[in-house]
């Protein structure tokens, strides 16, 4: 499978420009957030009180995150007063060599997965593999997108950018013969063709939606129903979350219960949410008879106490931020190049990696708010990226011209004579590039707006020169 940043050589914005192209892209990320967007919407609608619900998930978050030490603490000791092997990673590399580890110690051919961001945070599939590990992704999106060697395009539906022709070709390349692209037709070869991986595999791996510190449990919401499978036929079982992913009580579980599938898909309630404490025991009919919870780090701890961007780790991945962003909804996921796309990768990715790698991101980003206001959880995600921007350019880094340009607005905006006569003189120089009013030449500084839209010519007045007329009027 191809790493998230396979097109890492690329900006953000050239990488974009890519995915515009497709057309088919679009479309299909346009079909498919335009339908979540609606479906949220109507049952916030119908449940009523959705603001209430949002503040409360609020402080359910902050609360955790300002104690996270206590409750991660308490977390890990219920988790082994009931059996569980905890491994705290610091890292993506201590987390993976945790896995595999485990793996090797059971002599381990095969390993079922379902659907885990950090899994693809710390491109685990890519480090079993190369120790000769098979691994089979069990959810349908995520079984799709390994066949075709990429990384999810979304926090939720990770194959949201591939037609049915394009599944069906990838599934007869997997062996299917004479297959239709009806719904029924695919999800039958890959219900057929999982069945026995779930059969055969010794290891079974899952992420987490929430640990409860109350009771060390873990809790996982899925559609598909795979993840059961996953975490109850294989006789290991190995849980990868990130160490935020805590709720203090079962009681708060309620709440989330109620946010993550109404924000996430628009259902009323989620179809599976399966709670997990500890391994399979003497008197249970079936079950993992040995549990492993991993734990990472991997830059998390780094925003705590982080007045800006601490607020980052209350996120509960349903992907609302996604489906109403201006930007993803025209470029899709791998165009920002991060395991994370859309406005939370845009602030997370830059946030969990050091360097310059996403430096970039953002500013892929119409600053519009939407994020915000989707945001189960409200996490002010706008801001955020504007502190990103802050930060960047008080570092030395942005384009020159634009600094130069902002220096030279600074300048005519601090004297009101200033500013006429660049307002004069603006209009003598758009003047022959104008048509009917409007300006449409494709070079400049205006280009990168003109490209995709005109740009208004200055009027012949401006307000302050007609005031005086009008006064007397």
């Amino acid at each position: 499978m191809k790493h998230a940043n396979s097109t890492s050589h690329l900006s953000v914005k050239e990488r974009a420009k890519n995915a515009v192209q497709d057309e088919f892209l679009r479309n299909a990320v346009r079909f498919t957030t335009d339908r979540l967007r609606n479906r949220k919407q109507a049952v916030t609608e119908s449940f009523g009180q959705w603001e209430l619900w949002r503040e409360r998930g609020e402080q359910i978050r902050a609360h955790t995150i300002a104690n996270l030490d206590a409750y991660l603490a308490q977390f890990i000791e219920r988790l082994e007063a009931v059996g569980v092997h905890v491994h705290f990673a610091v890292d993506s590399s201590e987390a993976t060599d945790a896995v595999l580890s485990i793996i090797q110690s059971k002599k381990a051919r095969k390993v079922v997965k379902s659907k885990s961001m950090v899994s693809e945070e710390i491109h685990i599939n890519q480090h079993l593999e190369a120790n000769g590990i098979t691994v089979v992704e069990t959810d349908l999106g995520e079984y799709i997108i390994q066949l075709a060697k990429e990384t999810p395009s979304h926090i939720i539906i990770p194959s949201i950018h591939k037609s049915r022709e394009q599944i069906r070709d990838l599934f007869e390349n997997a062996g299917a013969t004479q297959l239709t692209t009806e719904t029924r037709d695919l999800t039958a070869f890959a219900r057929r063709t999982l069945r026995s991986e779930f059969l055969s595999a010794e290891i079974g791996i899952t992420g987490c939606n929430f640990g409860i510190a109350e009771t060390g449990s873990v809790v996982l919401f899925t559609n598909e129903g795979n993840a059961d499978m996953v975490m109850n036929l294989p006789p290991t079982h190995i849980v990868l979350m990130g160490m935020e992913r805590i709720l203090p009580t079962l009681a708060d579980l309620e709440v989330m219960a109620h946010l993550l599938p109404k924000s996430a898909t628009g259902q009323n309630v989620i179809t599976y949410m399966s709670m997990l404490t500890g391994p399979k025991r003497s008197a249970d009919r079936d079950g993992a008879t040995e549990m492993h919870v991993v734990i990472l780090d991997n830059g998390r701890s780094r925003q705590l106490g982080d007045e800006q961007f601490q607020a980052v780790l209350h996120c509960i991945r349903c992907g609302a931020c996604l489906n109403v962003c201006p930007v993803y909804r025209h470029m899709g996921g791998h165009a920002y190049g991060s395991v994370y796309p859309g406005p939370i990768g845009a602030v997370l990715s830059p946030l969990l990696e050091k360097g310059e790698q996403y430096s970039d991101l953002p500013y892929a980003s119409s600053l519009c708010g939407a994020c915000f206001a989707a945001c189960p959880v409200r996490i002010p995600l706008h801001d955020m990226l504007v502190q990103h921007r802050q930060k960047l350019v008080a570092s030395g880094h942005g384009n020159p011209s634009e600094r130069m340009a902002f220096k030279g607005y600074e300048n005519i905006f601090a004297k009101p004579g200033r500013y006429r006569l660049s307002i004069k003189m603006a209009r003598k120089f758009l003047s022959p590039l104008a048509k009917e009013g409007k300006i449409r030449s494709s070079f400049g500084p205006l280009a990168g707006w003109t490209k995709s839209r005109d740009f208004p010519m200055l009027p012949k007045q401006s307000f302050r020169e007609i005031w005086p007329s009008l006064k007397r009027e």
